[in-house]
């Protein structure tokens, strides 16, 4: 190799601003970036590469050192070796997580960073996740070429940031039609996703210090923006009917606010059952309190007639309710809403104006009229039909090759099920990481505890709602893999 020729070749244009030294790095540096210099050859002994190219040795000794410190090369007895790019990348990435504690975080990011985050989303059975697959992409294409066709010049300034007025509406039609929700499109306030909404809920409910509740276990997204509000979460524990708070609680811990998933528990799955919903109403009322009501996959529901959402069981409920497109769309569209009792409309709504990005009108709109021409009801029919088929499936094989060591809850709704452990000592989290190393995403419920209060919760959740019948055989076996060695080994 002519490495006079390659120098030159992929030496940065700097017009003599960088010192020999620091050129020759950078041309090895983009040499090594662009494959010139492919993984595994050798570089020219330090001595050689100096008389070929006329510079000092020292010259070149100061090049390699600065790519064996940066992990383009690895070194040994015989010379430099050039690494894959895939290689330094890692090695950059062990080296951000190990220096971060240098990087200034605040002392609120630094209480967020330690929970956990969802693995690979594309792997069985990555929880949350819908059938992508299936989504009716050319006619969601057709209706946003027509939603653009028809947008006019003001439309694509800043838009109304509580959401575009097509879209509100027929959110409200759909929620009174479809879940009992009480509202006018007055009450609905569009977002950009769950995380934002419940941001919004975090800084405009309460203040750094106050305390809310929220399941134990419970969904990690809401601990990082309650976390990142600066607010206490107080655990409150979840059993075969859904949260139970005592009256304790509400005497020691009386919160600003509660955080639920009613219709379909996360991470159990289980149902709040209706005496328990009335009685977190009242109590919620009695000691000036708010109850968030995450819906987020209430749509599939399995066995048994629909549940009615918390805000319509009783008028004027203190009750914000939360939707998204996510579940029952596609993640990307990046669309989720709230609805707000009347009497915080105006805060609510003016909080967003202050605080919030405004636009995207087309998506909005392409989204109303994709309700409005019966598009989503007729995908959520179909989508309601193959979860049902796959939860069969997957229910089917568990029964029969884990009822000796687990036992399937939170089946009757939604994308995801938990296969829970008889023996509550194993461990859940190992048993997880395993699995992961097999190709199988399965989240340990541990891993979903909520402030300093333990729970009884002990095995992984499992979304089916991603995964073809005919795959699931062979991810249950690798599932099994796991969990049997773990038994073996306690």
């Amino acid at each position: 190799m002519d490495y006079a020729l390659l120098i030159k070749q992929f030496s940065p244009d700097n017009h003599g601003k960088l010192s020999a030294q620091r050129k020759l790095h950078a041309a090895l540096r983009n040499a090594i970036q662009e494959g010139a210099l492919a993984p595994g050859s050798r570089l020219l002994a330090s001595r050689v590469l100096a008389q070929e190219l006329g510079i000092a040795r020292n010259t070149v000794v100061y090049a390699y050192e600065q790519l064996l410190s940066e992990g383009f090369v690895s070194s040994d007895r015989r010379g430099s070796i050039v690494n894959s790019i895939a290689q330094v990348a890692q090695q950059l990435q062990t080296a951000s997580v190990t220096d971060r504690a240098d990087l200034g975080l605040s002392r609120r990011a630094g209480r967020v960073m330690p929970l956990p985050v969802a693995a690979d989303l594309t792997t069985g059975f990555a929880p949350g996740v819908p059938s992508l697959a299936d989504f009716p992409k050319n006619l969601w294409r057709k209706s946003l070429d027509a939603s653009w066709r028809r947008l006019n010049v003001a439309q694509l300034g800043y838009a109304d940031a509580a959401g575009e007025p097509d879209l509100r509406a027929a959110i409200a039609e759909y929620l009174r039609a479809s879940r009992g929700v009480t509202c006018d499109a007055e009450q609905v306030i569009v977002t950009d996703g769950t995380q934002s909404s419940l941001d919004l809920c975090a800084h405009a409910l309460a203040d750094a210090g106050d305390k809310v509740w929220m399941e134990n276990p419970g969904y990690v997204g809401a601990q990082i923006a309650f976390q990142s509000a600066q607010l206490k979460l107080i655990g409150i524990a979840v059993d075969g009917d859904g949260i139970a708070p005592t009256m304790q609680d509400w005497h020691a811990y009386r919160p600003k606010f509660v955080y639920v998933t009613p219709s379909h528990q996360y991470p159990t799955g289980q149902v709040l059952s209706l005496n328990r919903r009335l009685e977190l109403i009242q109590q919620a009322r009695l000691h000036g309190a708010l109850i968030i009501e995450d819906d987020y996959d209430s749509e599939f529901r399995h066995d048994g007639p629909p549940l009615i959402a918390m805000q319509g069981l009783v008028p004027d409920a203190p009750v914000i309710y939360l939707g998204t497109f996510s579940k029952t769309m596609f993640p990307a569209l990046r669309i989720a809403y709230l609805v707000v009792p009347k009497n915080l409309v105006q805060t609510m709504r003016g909080l967003v104006e202050k605080t919030s990005l405004r636009g995207r009108s087309a998506d909005q709109i392409c989204l109303a009229k994709f309700i409005r021409d019966g598009h989503f009801l007729t995908h959520l029919r179909r989508m309601r039909r193959l979860y049902r088929q796959r939860r069969d499936v997957l229910v089917s094989l568990l029964q029969a090759q884990l009822s000796d060591v687990a036992t399937v809850q939170g089946d009757s709704a939604g994308m995801h099920l938990s296969l829970c452990f008889h023996d509550t000592s194993w461990d859940d989290v190992a048993i997880s990481q395993h699995a992961l190393t097999l190709g199988v995403v399965a989240p340990a419920l541990s891993k979903h505890s909520v402030g300093r209060r333990r729970h009884a919760w002990c095995g992984l959740m499992l979304g089916y709602a991603q995964v073809p019948a005919e795959l699931m055989p062979a991810l249950v076996e690798q599932l099994q893999i796991s969990i049997r060695l773990h038994a073996k080994s306690v």
